[in-house]
């Protein structure tokens, strides 16, 4: 199982904290059993939140691409497979040539 990033970490801690807050304030418990369960509930809800969260990586567009062409039967390459998910295709510039986007310097 991989590690969890710190973004799942933020979203899972925060949703504790603001779940914990509004079931208290909207609940009105008093007693600490209606704690303990709220409590528990939130916990469950964090971890659900950052167990959900996105992982960084391959996104689900590529994935999809990738998925297509190989159900299509063309055969993909796994070296071709790992570079488009890794890196979109960059769409020409309309209308400049590559000679010309070539000779030019960076700013």
């Amino acid at each position: 199982m991989p590690r969890p990033t710190a973004a799942q970490l933020a979203y899972g801690s925060a949703t504790v904290v603001f779940s914990t807050l509004a079931l208290l304030l909207l609940s009105q418990t008093r007693t600490g059993v209606g704690i303990a369960v709220i409590a528990i509930a939130a916990l469950a809800l964090g971890l659900l939140v950052a167990l959900t969260a996105p992982l960084p990586g391959v996104s689900h567009v590529a994935r999809r691409r990738t998925a297509r062409r190989s159900a299509a039967g063309t055969r993909v390459p796994a070296a071709t497979r790992t570079a488009a998910m890794r890196m979109p295709r960059q769409r020409p510039h309309a209308g400049v040539s590559s000679e010309t986007r070539v000779s030019e310097h960076s700013r």
